[in-house]
Order: C-alpha cells, then structure tokens, then sequence
C-alpha cells in the first residue's frame, strides 16, 4: 500500500487576515512536506499526532498555540482522535493551558473513558505530564480585544498508513468570541470519523456540521459500498441544499483522496497522493 496523507487549516474567508493566501499554501506545504516523510516509516496513529502537533504549533492556524479567544478572554480548545482499524474515538473538549490537545486526544484513546472536558481535562493533562501552556497568540489577542467575532476555524489530518491503516485527527480553538464553553463539531463524530473504509476530518461551522452528521454520515456510506468521491459530494449537496457552510477532507482505503466544500467556501488544504504533493492553491 502506497501512504497517502490529506491536511486542512481550516475554511472560510480568511477570518483575521493576519494571513496571506499564499502564507496559508507555504505553511500547508511545509507541514505536508514533514509529515509525509513520517508516514513513509511510522504508522497512521503517529503521523496523525505529529502532524496535527505541527499545525498546532503554527499561530496562523486556529488550533493549539494561535487559538481564537471566547467572549470572555479565555481559550478553550477542543481535539479528537479516531484510529479506523479499532473503531474508537476520543476527544477533548474545552480545554485550557495545553499547547497540544491532539496529545490527550491520543492517550485518551487507549483509555476506557475516551472524552472528557473542561477543568477535569486541564488536571487530567497534568497528571499526565503534559505542561502548562499559554497559548494565546498576540495576534488573537487584538482580535479579542476588537470583539471580532468569528465562524469557522480548525486543523485537520487523515493518513493512510502503509498497512493499510486510517486515521484521522481533528483540532481547533473554536470560531473566536463565542460564548464560554461553546462546543462545535470538532471532538465530536459529526466532525471527526474514521472506520478501516476511509477517514474525514471536517471544518467550517459546527453547528452545521453537527446538524447533518457529516463525518460519520460519510464513513457510512463508503462502509455500504458507496465510492468515496459520491458520498462525499452527496452530502456536500445536502449542505448545499440547507445553506450550510463547511469544508472536508477524506480519504478511503483504496487510497482515494477526495476534498468538498460547500458553495462560498475555501478549504485550506495540502495532500499527498504518494507521488505528487498539490494544495488548495494549486
């Protein structure tokens, strides 16, 4: 089996503009770049991490460090992580001073309570060595203080591994001044799904996202016998049809990659289909 790897920083209008379109491109490919190279040695379980820890770390994106503020000053994020071989998902909702929610995402994943949120998740992350961390970008912080109020924002990777292994990872620091502990689709199955037919991780606004299931809606599909590409762009339709906005990512275990999003938006997307690299900007 030939990797395969897909990456999303997100969707929507540039929201910010502390980013050009081509800072967007640059920074996609530089981390597809790393990441790919990865995948060629280790499985779809570490990719995913390490990855989604690089987007993470880049402020540009609306997850880990560079994560947009709620209305009342604080950053809460929220990360899942769903491994398609064992069909368990995990997550992190709301949580605070971690520079990485992806990392509880994935030791939640061996655990047997798989979610948890809010404080609980802060102490969990201590108890598990994780440090504490200020991930508020200077950036974000202008934003909050100029009560700019946001839609969409998140990070996102599915990997097809050399054993034929899908996973995907989802991260994201919310849509920026909305109220406190608002929780979008991200760390739930509606934005984040893998079984061993394919992988999606979703963007745009949760609350659409949520509203039609589309992750899981999606796995399902390609579970039946349905191509990846016409499940996709069937409930892209049916987003349409609502005047939904979101983007996606996916990815089967034939090693199709397929990219949709709704009318009036731009995913941010980088993939690597084992020969050629391409992004949204190409």
């Amino acid at each position: 089996m030939i990797p395969k790897l897909i990456i999303h920083g997100g969707c929507g209008k540039f929201e910010g503009n502390h980013a050009s379109i081509d800072q967007y491109d640059q920074a996609l490919r530089k981390i597809l770049k790393r990441s790919y190279r990865k995948l060629l040695k280790k499985s779809a379980r570490e990719v995913c991490v390490f990855g989604m820890r690089l987007l993470e770390n880049e402020p540009m994106f609306n997850a880990g460090y560079g994560s947009k503020l709620q209305s009342d000053g604080t950053v809460r994020m929220s990360a899942a992580f769903m491994d398609g071989y064992k069909g368990k998902f995990s997550g992190v909702i709301n949580v605070e001073d971690v520079q990485h929610p992806v990392e509880i995402a994935r030791i939640l994943n061996n655990r047997k309570h798989t979610v948890i949120a809010g404080r609980p998740a802060v102490k969990f992350a201590r108890r598990e060595k994780i440090p504490k961390f200020d991930p508020v970008a200077p950036h974000r912080l202008e934003e909050h203080e100029s009560m700019k109020e946001g839609e969409t924002g998140t990070c996102g990777i599915v990997a097809l591994d050399c054993n034929g292994r899908i996973c995907v990872a989802t991260s994201t620091g919310g849509i920026g001044y909305e109220v406190p502990g608002r929780v979008g689709d991200t760390p739930t199955v509606a934005g984040t799904y893998a079984n061993k037919h394919c992988g999606v991780s979703c963007t745009g606004i949760g609350e659409h996202i949520i509203n039609l299931a589309v992750a899981s809606k999606i796995a399902s599909k390609v579970e039946d016998g349905m191509p990846l590409s016409d499940a996709v762009n069937g409930v892209i339709a049916q987003g349409n049809l609502v005047k939904s906005r979101f983007g996606l990512i996916a990815l089967d275990a034939m090693g199709q990659i397929v990219m949709g999003q709704t009318r009036q938006v731009t995913t941010l997307a980088a993939w690597h289909d084992g020969v050629d690299e391409r992004t949204f900007a190409d």
